[in-house]
């Protein structure tokens, strides 16, 4: 995960930068979504998907109370993207099913544990990756100083949200996210981030 301020590599892949990601969703296909209640993450987490998805999630829940099905195939990018999306999930009424494929990383792992552990599942070749956030700061001593300090109370905060989302412990979570840490779809059930591995939309009812 990285500091909105960061533009660096974290060592993942390079996300897409937001005029350069292609929009493969036509309109037909978002007002389909929208009406069967399912959003997409995809990509690169940054400003732009934000104001997608929180908009659609605020509309779904006025629309209705019904259950959201959201999926999560994200390299992962701004923390503080990350967090925005995760606080409105947690905020509004309707439960969101979270459905983990291809590669949940960093922020999506963020995203990816707003919803209760009950509501989240993954496909079958889905991996997963949880690391410490990162930063690329400059400037005077001071400013870098400062810069330190906050992307260290930002991994407390983090590592906060894994260990109450996974129940594992703030020691094991540390230790994990000290670096890489990447999991398989059975371990990430083993590890407490995922409730079952589906095969199936029928296996979601």
């Amino acid at each position: 995960m990285r500091n909105q301020d960061d533009d660096q590599d974290e060592g993942t892949p390079e996300q897409e930068a937001p005029s350069e990601r292609p929009n493969a969703l036509t309109e037909g296909i978002r007002e389909r979504l929208f009406k069967s209640r399912t959003l997409i993450i995809s990509g690169g987490i940054d400003q732009q998907l934000v104001s997608n998805i929180i908009g659609q999630l605020l509309a779904m829940s006025a629309e209705s109370e019904k259950p959201i099905n959201m999926f999560v195939n994200s390299q992962g990018g701004h923390v503080e993207s990350g967090d925005t999306i995760h606080d409105v999930i947690r905020f509004i009424k309707p439960k969101v099913r979270m459905i983990g494929t291809g590669w949940v990383a960093s922020a999506g792992a963020l995203i990816f544990v707003a919803s209760p552990r009950e509501e989240r599942f993954c496909l079958p070749n889905t991996r997963f990756l949880l690391h410490q956030p990162a930063g690329g700061a400059g400037g005077t001593a001071a400013d870098i100083a400062i810069e330190a300090n906050e992307i260290i109370r930002m991994r407390g905060r983090i590592n906060r949200i894994f260990m109450r989302e996974t129940g594992q412990t703030l020691e094991r979570i540390e230790k994990d996210t000290h670096r890489n840490f990447w999991l398989s779809a059975e371990e990430a059930v083993d590890y407490g981030l995922v409730s079952r591995i589906i095969q199936s939309v029928d296996e979601l009812d």
